[in-house]
């Protein structure tokens, strides 16, 4: 039996704004169930290599696949683009994403805003989302809030809201940008017990984060970006434990001295 096309796959991916290329030629892969976690200094990439893994920034060479179908293109070069915007939303819905900001709606209520995407996008029934969206309120632990407005929230409930709203779409996968670096210690680990919580459920999940102990904690595989490329990449124990290059040794003592 051949075993199932990852997820999300990238190869040879090359990525510029002008004359600053960001990504030089980087592969990675996501299977069913497996959590990556993207490591790596400011402006190393990663942040710019899960936009275009979830089509919300353009690249201009290599490919994106989606449980082994590869986004068509139109174009070469700086002027490349997605050949079929049909493709590129049914690619979208199944890849939910978390970004840095939370990205709430603030004239919704919390309920109102995991609600919007699925009713609108996808077509579903609103009393079958609504019994969706209250019962992931519930799984994040912030079911009583329901009703309130965003600005009503704490940094770590609004997070967790997206999440939340993240859930609702019933992606085949989770995309996390940086997703506790907004948030104060104590409210960041309100967010890193979800994570790990959905992480526990075997959930397929991107994760670009500058908390290496929830990367160790979570994660299946590792990827180190350096520079537009991956300097190293492996298992948790492995990267961590025993690092092979002198780049991630010092990454790891940087982070550990912070």
């Amino acid at each position: 039996m051949t075993e199932a096309a990852p997820v999300i796959e990238i190869r040879n991916l090359h990525k510029s704004y002008g004359d600053l290329e960001v990504l030089k030629g980087v592969s990675i892969a996501a299977r069913r169930g497996q959590v990556v976690s993207l490591i790596g200094s400011s402006g190393s990439g990663k942040s710019t290599l899960l936009r275009c893994a979830n089509l919300l920034e353009d690249s201009q060479q290599g490919e994106v696949l989606f449980e082994g179908e590869a986004v068509r293109w139109k174009g070469t070069g700086p002027g490349r683009h997605p050949a079929d915007r049909a493709q590129v939303t049914r690619i979208r819905t199944n890849l939910s994403m978390v970004f840095q900001q939370f990205n709430l709606w603030s004239h919704m209520t919390i309920l109102q805003n995991i609600m919007e995407a699925p009713v609108t996008v996808l077509g579903r029934d609103r009393a079958e989302v609504e019994a969706s969206a209250r019962r992931y309120l519930d799984k994040v632990g912030i079911g009583e809030k329901a009703s309130a407005w965003p600005a009503q929230l704490s940094g770590g409930q609004q997070q967790r809201a997206a999440i939340a709203r993240a859930l609702c779409m019933e992606p085949k996968a989770l995309l996390f940008d940086e997703p506790t670096s907004a948030l104060d210690p104590e409210l960041e680990q309100e967010v890193v017990r979800v994570i790990k919580a959905l992480a526990d459920e075997g959930r397929t999940m991107l994760l670009v984060t500058h908390d290496m102990r929830l990367a160790r904690d979570v994660s299946d595989h590792v990827v180190f970006l350096h520079k537009g490329l991956i300097e190293e990449e492996g298992a948790p124990a492995q990267l961590f434990g025993t690092p092979r290059t002198d780049r991630l040794r010092q990454f790891l003592s940087a982070t550990e001295a912070a």
